[in-house]
């Protein structure tokens, strides 16, 4: 073999060397798989709620290089907003992007995973999750729903809602029909609300109606998004049922169990990425969301220290009588309860104290 020969032999070898290493080690040896996920949010929302579950199958792609994907469908698309968990569990579909609340009526245990009222903010929830074994106890109850779960948003703490007349006093909601997510209603109902679950995309068109007296949703760029301060001008804060709800996305267990384990590690990672943009998005775009509001009409209450109080005795009594029958709801409560106490001791001193200093600052014109 000549000179000349061997480098261009050679050449042509370390080219296709280079080519293969050049590929992701991932993308080497990953099958190609496609799933779908149902949403339990709209279009609409895509820069904020129903853009999770697009930030989710985005991140996945890129990591896998396009070998896993996942199709995304709005709610209503393939499967009802309300049904998405069914759905998952009986393996009509492989995923789903919903908030667990929603499904509480079957077992209250579902509740715990996303939000209940007065439990922890959105940094609290998230570090049970993630440092208190959150994650795990939830999983222990997903797993005999045939699921398995990761959280994959959060909306900070919510907004109150949005009322046709106003909220003064706990006899102000007697009677009152009211659309509220998660289990919140079983304690509202203790004060006289009819709690009514409607999806997203349902709410305007009953309080349009004057099928409902009021609804809460989220919080301020949402509420805009879907246009409840043309049908119902008062803005109540806070959402006291909400304080840092967490948008989970759902797996088949068996499908998620046949995954190769890096594709399993690459869910768990994307969802993690995922639920941290969501509510970086959130703080970023309520801030300037809340003055078009105002400036559009909406009038901001909060509700008031007798409602607020009258609210989380009737909350403790509810989970009381829960505990009683609920050994699973019991031992995730109990886990959350301990932490919370120890998490606003703490809260209150560098964090509260410099947030008011900041406040008043903003107050005074000086930011």
């Amino acid at each position: 073999m000549d000179r000349r020969s061997f480098i261009k032999r050679a050449g042509l070898g370390g080219a296709a060397a280079a080519t293969t290493l050049a590929a992701p080690a991932i993308a080497q040896s990953s099958p190609k798989v496609t799933w779908r996920l149902a949403s339990s949010f709209p279009k609409s929302l895509s820069e904020t709620i129903f853009g999770g579950a697009l930030s989710l199958s985005k991140y996945v792609s890129e990591v896998t290089d396009g070998n896993f994907q996942i199709q995304v469908f709005a709610a209503g698309e393939i499967v009802p907003a309300l049904q998405v968990a069914d759905a998952v569990s009986a393996g009509t579909i492989e995923s789903a992007h919903t908030v667990c609340y929603y499904f509480w009526g079957k077992d209250p245990t579902w509740a715990l995973g996303s939000a209940v009222p007065f439990s922890l903010n959105a940094r609290g929830i998230n570090a049970w999750h993630y440092h208190g074994g959150g994650i795990d106890l939830f999983n222990e109850f997903l797993g005999t729903q045939g699921l398995v779960g990761f959280p994959c948003g959060n909306t900070g703490v919510q907004m109150g809602g949005w009322f046709r007349k106003e909220i003064k006093t706990v006899a102000d909601l007697q009677g009152l029909k009211y659309r509220v997510g998660g289990f919140a209603g079983k304690v509202l109902e203790q004060l006289g609300v009819i709690p009514q679950q409607l999806a997203g995309g349902d709410i305007y068109p009953a309080l349009e109606r004057g099928a409902i007296d009021g609804a809460e949703f989220v919080g301020p760029y949402d509420d805009e998004k879907l246009g409840f301060y043309k049908v119902a001008p008062y803005y109540y804060y806070p959402g006291w049922w909400e304080g840092g709800p967490t948008v989970h996305t759902l797996f088949n267990k068996g499908k998620f169990d046949e995954l190769p384990p890096q594709y399993q590690s690459v869910l768990k990672v994307a969802a993690q990425a995922a639920d941290a943009n969501m509510l970086q998005a959130y703080d970023w775009l309520n801030a300037s969301a809340i003055k078009r509001l105002v400036g559009a009409g909406a009038q901001l209450k909060p509700f008031s220290p007798e409602i607020l109080s009258a609210c989380f005795d009737a909350a403790n009594k509810v989970y009381a009588g829960i505990e009683a029958s609920n050994p699973t709801f019991k031992k995730i409560w109990d886990s959350i309860k301990a932490f919370r106490g120890e998490y606003y001791l703490n809260a209150q001193i560098a964090e509260y104290n410099y947030d008011t200093f900041m406040m008043i600052q903003q107050r005074g014109g000086k930011l």
